[in-house]
């Protein structure tokens, strides 16, 4: 079955009701509801329920579209006064962090494939390439596991790991289209990297906080006949936020991200519903951006060597390897966090819908190996999901992170 404009509104709503039940359902078990999400497009694809949808430009649309929304909400949703103890601690895991677990991740992956070149084979520029696409982290589903299972953390490990998860995903987009350029042209050097590194964070961090003070400066001069325009106004300056930031050669994710929390932190608001509002927005976008990329991806091609084979060896590599000693060497300046609080953030090194979405632009880039990439990132993706997603409540137990008194 063909999607169409005559039964997508059809499609999409049962695929959202199924979505829903199906999350329900999953959180009792401790399923990551992203899983699940997943599960479901994968269910009712082409390989499943035959609904067919192969369209990566229509799949990264609703993936930017999507992540903007969730990165504003975040934004929106993070207190201030709660990360600043934990500021410089998630800048660092954000940043040095990000760069390390994908250099050490990328030559991982380099000796795989090489050492299974009969099945596939990639260079240092293509190992980088799918390094940089898985390595930033996912925190929704795991605090969605802690708020169901009512786990507290100590040492303000939930602000910290919540500060990273929505922060560090502009280091990996920007790492993921500087390596693509490297499989494209051998022209990229050690000063193009640099430069384009600190353009896209230098022009994402201005534009987001300009752009949200201005939208602060409007909301004061306007009087709302009704509030729900001072949502769409916000929504509007969200999606302006991000597409004029890209235009000036800037990180749109890092924009939109500093705008919701320039915003969520300010005193004028006109309207507090405004936090619900983005919240059920930022729910919406992540229901169809997991059902998208569960509909573009086709199962069997999961579980071909080249890509469960190598996918396993990598996602496990990541967990081992190369996520403690990112974050072990990025908070070494960090004494006064504890090494059981170190453990438990190497553990929470989730992947999620980001890294599927980023495995996108090899594919409409038209790289050699973009399908096999697109594949064993979904592969990790899932991996990573019901290793560390369904044992994040446990590992915080084990290590003596939790709060009883407070979870009570």
């Amino acid at each position: 079955m063909n999607i169409t404009s005559e039964n997508i509104l059809l499609i999409g709503s049962v695929l959202l009701f199924v979505s829903i039940i199906a999350g329900k359902a999953g959180n009792r078990f401790g399923v990551p509801a992203l899983v699940l999400f997943l599960g479901v497009g994968m269910l009712f694809g082409s390989d499943g329920l035959g609904i067919e949808f192969n369209s990566p430009y229509i799949a990264q649309f609703i993936g930017v579209a999507a992540l903007s929304v969730i990165l504003f909400s975040g934004g929106m949703d993070t207190n201030i006064s709660e990360i600043k103890p934990v500021l410089w601690q998630g800048v660092v895991l954000a940043t040095v962090g990000v760069i390390l677990n994908t250099l050490i991740t990328g030559l991982i992956i380099f000796y795989i494939s090489h050492f299974f070149s009969r099945f596939i084979s990639f260079t240092i520029a293509e190992s980088m390439l799918l390094a940089s696409i898985i390595s930033s982290t996912d925190s929704a589903s795991v605090f969605s596991i802690l708020r169901s299972k009512k786990i507290v953390l100590k040492n303000n490990l939930k602000p910290l790991l919540e500060l990273e998860s929505g922060s560090n995903d502009p280091m990996a987009f920007m790492l993921t289209i500087i390596f693509l350029k490297m499989t494209q042209s051998s022209d990229v050097g050690v000063l193009t990297f640099v430069t384009n590194l600190l353009t896209q964070f230098g022009i994402g961090a201005i534009c987001g906080y300009i752009i949200a003070r201005s939208a602060l400066y409007f909301i004061r001069k306007i009087n709302f006949e009704s509030k729900s325009l001072y949502h769409i106004l916000l929504l509007a300056a969200l999606f302006f936020t991000y597409s004029f930031t890209d235009f000036l050669n800037g990180n749109g994710f890092l924009a939109v991200y500093i705008a919701g929390l320039t915003i969520g932190n300010s005193k004028i608001q006109c309207d507090p519903t405004a936090y619900s509002f983005f919240d059920s927005v930022a729910w919406l976008g992540q229901l169809i951006l997991f059902l998208t990329l569960g509909l573009l991806v086709n199962p069997k091609e999961l579980i071909q060597f080249d890509v469960a084979g190598i996918g396993i060896i990598v996602a496990f590599s990541m967990i081992i390897i190369s996520r403690p000693f990112a974050v072990f060497v990025s908070l070494l300046p960090f004494k006064g966090l504890g090494i059981k609080s170190r453990h438990f953030i190497s553990w929470v090194g989730l992947r999620g819908a980001v890294p599927i979405v980023f495995a996108t632009y090899p594919l409409i880039a038209g790289i050699e190996n973009a399908y096999h990439i697109f594949n064993i990132v979904f592969f990790i993706t899932i991996v990573s999901l019901l290793v560390q997603g369904t044992t994040v409540g446990f590992a915080a137990k084990k290590l003596g992170l939790t709060d009883n008194k407070e979870s009570a």
